[in-house]
């Protein structure tokens, strides 16, 4: 189980973080970026779990910015109330959030981040204009399709889902076909499939794409 602390971006605000950290010594670090519904139990839970793999794992409560301790679940009322929250925030303060949050975790040694839907979207962004990371893994990222001309830094590991009504599968082929370089898994399953705690949960591609995600953080972190 991990800690909930606090950090300081540039501009003074404070924000919290969910700290994992592994038995031993760490491979590296990782930064888990929440859906819209905040950091809750299962991002908790997804963070504790890449501690387990070595990881010194943190995974920074960045809807703080417009609704400080934001945490729900998912019924239609939340998923409302994450769309609200996600609309008062600016890129600017979230990358200088995520900045700050990989400065504290460098230390133990590489950095990568990963996200879940939102969280997707962020990661694609780190990956092309942050700093300090090694690699960046994007799960589902509705935003990503809409920022296809930026350009990765770090190598870049897509999972997408076929029947994601969110993402559809045409805007995938587009970010495949601007991103060679990238690799990119699309499997049998809607948006939200790595969540255990939603109805789109499919095991089997969350067990698939987290494997893929472990092996190539192993290949670039460590």
């Amino acid at each position: 189980m991990g800690k909930m602390i606090e950090l300081v971006s540039g501009d003074g605000f404070k924000f919290g973080a969910y700290v994992a950290e592994p038995a031993g010594k760490p491979r590296g670090a990782l930064l888990v970026v929440q859906e819209i519904f905040g950091v809750n139990q299962h991002i908790k839970a997804v963070t504790d779990g890449y501690a387990a793999d070595g990881y010194l794992a943190i995974a920074p409560a960045l809807f703080d910015r417009g609704h400080k301790g934001f945490e729900v679940g998912y019924s239609q009322a939340d998923i409302e109330a994450g769309r609200a929250a996600m609309q008062k925030l600016e890129w600017k303060n979230t990358m200088a959030d995520v900045a700050v949050t990989i400065a504290h975790v460098k230390h133990a040694g590489k950095v990568g981040i990963t996200g879940y839907c939102w969280g997707g979207t962020v990661s694609w962004n780190a990956a092309c204009n942050a700093d300090g990371i090694a690699c960046a893994v994007p799960y589902y990222g509705g935003g990503i399709p809409g920022m296809a001309e930026q350009q990765p830094r770090v190598p870049v590991m897509f999972h997408w889902g076929e029947t994601d009504h969110s993402i559809p599968m045409d805007a995938v082929r587009k970010i495949e076909a601007a991103h060679p370089e990238c690799i990119s898994y699309v499997y049998a399953a809607g948006h939200g499939f790595n969540c255990n705690e939603r109805g789109s949960w499919d095991e089997a591609a969350a067990k698939t794409a987290r494997e893929r995600t472990i092996a190539f953080l192993q290949k670039h972190v460590g």
